[in-house]
């Protein structure tokens, strides 16, 4: 992936868009790929009419990129992610999240649906992401670095800024929507963790169980933006679960959920936005 192919894609963003630049980028994890449609002024650009994106291939996950503009300040909402596990290189895993960059997006909000480990956790629980451990030992900058994209050993010390977090806070108040914080850990997948898998992430610190964002949450701070990210705890993980776990106990939990979530999204983005 080069600069070149990124700068196409954002220049294609804003002209299917007519919306020069835009501010902030949400990826809208399970069961929220069509909260963007109802937003006021939504643009909607499908991934496979814009050059590089790749579309996603597991149900629950869109393929459109929505223009929206609360307030008057224009978002990109990235309705759908593409995983590792289904195949994808890193750099097509990371593609749209750089090219929101590209048009200008310094803050990106990374939603996604988790297992919880930690204690007090709960199916259906918001959870912002304090921090990440990398368990895939893959990461999206290996290869020859591309200076204009960011540097070569970006910092990785706050890739998720309190004062992002502390918004979310005061937004999730606002609804009435409360909110906890905690570690999310990568896994591969596609296949659900092990029970001891997941008390190997629980000894290490985590909270968080999951198969995506943190890739994205690598690539976005390489180039310099923000981000902030939101779990939603849409099942116990392996060995705290007292059932089998289910990609469809996953969607349900995430449907059940979504009313809170959009209601979290509804009061933080205009205030992320101005």
């Amino acid at each position: 992936m080069s600069h070149d192919e990124l700068a196409a894609a954002a220049a294609a963003v804003r002209e299917r868009t007519g919306r020069p630049t835009h501010t902030v980028a949400v990826v809208l994890g399970s069961g929220l790929g069509d909260y963007a449609a109802i937003l006021p002024g939504a643009i909607a650009v499908p991934y496979a009419d814009l050059p590089g994106f790749p579309v996603p291939r597991v149900e629950g996950h869109g393929g459109t990129l929505y223009s929206v503009a609360p307030q008057d300040r224009p978002i990109l909402v990235l309705s759908g992610r593409v995983h590792t596990y289904e195949g994808w290189p890193l750099d097509k895993v990371v593609f749209a999240v750089r090219t929101a960059v590209l048009c200008g997006c310094g803050i990106v909000v990374l939603t996604n649906a988790a297992g919880g480990a930690g204690d007090g956790l709960a199916a259906g629980d918001l959870v912002l992401i304090r921090d990440h451990i990398n368990l895939t030992t893959r990461n999206p900058l290996v290869g020859a670095n591309d200076d204009r994209l960011g540097p070569r050993f970006p910092d990785m010390s706050a890739v998720y800024p309190a004062d992002l977090r502390q918004m979310a806070h005061r937004a999730g108040e606002r609804a009435g929507v409360p909110l906890k914080e905690g570690i999310y850990a990568w896994f591969l997948g596609p296949s659900y963790e092990t029970p001891a898998e997941v008390q190997m992430a629980r000894r290490l610190g985590a909270d968080l169980v999951g198969m995506s964002t943190v890739p994205e949450a690598i690539a976005a701070r390489h180039m310099g933006a923000r981000v902030l990210g939101i779990s939603l705890v849409t099942n116990l993980a392996a060995g705290i679960s007292p059932v089998p776990l289910s990609h469809e106990e996953v969607q349900q939990t995430a449907q059940e959920a979504r009313s809170r979530f959009t209601a979290l999204l509804d009061a933080l983005l205009p205030e992320l936005a101005a």
